[in-house]
């Protein structure tokens, strides 16, 4: 990226705090304060697709954020699995390795082959050595979650709108015992608990699902109670912006 477009994306940043404003009249006003020129629709517009696609990207391990990805944070839209994928990196994290998000492609991998498909996804992770497992469930156009306290041996569902998948519970529960076996870990290849959380944050709309998946997972991750609401969503997707953005959660 130019000195031009870092100095641009710098200072938007600083100002707004997020990218999510930005827009062909931001970077047309820019240019005429930066070029004694006139400027062509044609030249604002190459300029603005140059930040979108190609100028701003955001890494962090083996995760890469577009603005593209990143504004699926703004309004009302879904959430895609970059940004769900990035930020379970980042409560890993802040848990110190006690806790363990899997990849939101995990479950659609255990469905389609089995225990077999999925096995080496833990190869150099010891889940039994977690207090605590967080695996986002994507099924067609809604997020949940299953989060799995080990000492418990609990495997709970979180739905923010009520539905229950009991299916995905039973699959956890079978990819579970499957792990024990491979890993030889005797005391967990029995005794599971399936529970059906309810009285939790719920969803009013039908575009949150992954915003409040994700504030599930952040606070169950440092145990603190879900205590938020449709209400908080806009305040709580332009934070998981900024933390995306900063690379860690903020306190």
């Amino acid at each position: 990226m130019t000195p031009f477009f870092l100095e641009f994306l710098e200072s938007f940043y600083i100002k707004y705090g997020s990218f999510i404003p930005l827009s062909e009249s931001d970077v047309l006003e820019h240019l005429k304060k930066t070029s004694s020129s006139d400027l062509s629709s044609r030249l604002v517009k190459t300029t603005y697709r140059h930040i979108y696609t190609r100028g701003f990207m955001v890494t962090y391990n083996k995760h890469n954020l577009r603005l593209e990805d990143l504004s699926t944070l703004e309004d009302q839209n879904w959430l895609n699995d970059q940004i769900i994928n990035m930020y379970g990196e980042l409560i890993m994290d802040v848990a110190e390795q006690k806790v363990h998000f899997f990849n939101s492609f995990f479950y659609k991998q255990l469905v389609a082959k089995g225990y077999d498909g999925v096995k080496r996804w833990t190869k150099k992770v010891d889940l039994f050595s977690k207090w605590l497992l967080l695996i986002p469930i994507h099924l067609e156009i809604h997020w949940s979650l299953i989060a799995i306290t080990m000492a418990t041996k609990t495997i709970s569902y979180y739905d923010s709108q009520g539905i229950v998948f009991r299916h995905t519970t039973n699959n956890i529960m079978k990819y579970l015992q499957s792990e024990a076996r491979e890993k030889k870990q005797a005391a967990f290849q029995k005794g599971w608990k399936i529970a059906i959380i309810k009285g939790i944050p719920q969803q009013k709309n039908d575009s949150d699902c992954g915003v409040f998946v994700l504030e599930y997972c952040r606070r169950l991750s440092v145990k603190q109670p879900l205590l938020f609401s449709q209400n908080n969503m806009p305040q709580i997707r332009k934070r998981i912006y900024k933390e995306l953005c900063d690379r860690r959660l903020n306190d």
